[in-house]
C-alpha cells in the first residue's frame, strides 16, 4: 500500500499530480512518464447508473480527487471522467498504470 510513497513509486505518483492535487485528464490524454519508467496501461470502462440524486457524480468526483459539486444538479446525458492510478500488483511485481474511464 505504501509503494506510491516509496522512492521507487514516487515518480509514478508525481506523473498524475499537479500542485499536489490529482490532475484531471481528458479522454485522449495520459500521464507523461520518462522512457525509463514506461509501464503497460490497463484500461477499464466503469459505467455508473442508478436513480437520480443518489450520489453517482459525487462518487466519481471523490474517486477522481476533484471537489464534488456543492449543489445537486441532474447530469444530462453521460459525463465521462478519466482517472489514472499507478499500482504495483503483488503477483507480477512490475508497476502498471490503471486507466479508469468513469461514465456517469
Amino acid at each position: 500500500p505504501g509503494w506510491l510513497l516509496s522512492p521507487a513509486g514516487r515518480p509514478y505518483l508525481e506523473s498524475i499530480l499537479h500542485k499536489n492535487q490529482r490532475r484531471v485528464f481528458g479522454l485522449l490524454e495520459r500521464p507523461a512518464l520518462p522512457p525509463t519508467l514506461a509501464v503497460p496501461t490497463v484500461t477499464y470502462k466503469l459505467f455508473l447508473s442508478g436513480k437520480s440524486g443518489v450520489g453517482k457524480t459525487a462518487l466519481v468526483a471523490w474517486l477522481a480527487g476533484t471537489p464534488a459539486p456543492p449543489a445537486h444538479h441532474e447530469t444530462l446525458g453521460i459525463e465521462a471522467t478519466t482517472v489514472f492510478w499507478p499500482a504495483k500488483p503483488r503477483a507480477s511485481g512490475r508497476p502498471v498504470l490503471f486507466q479508469l474511464h468513469f461514465w456517469d
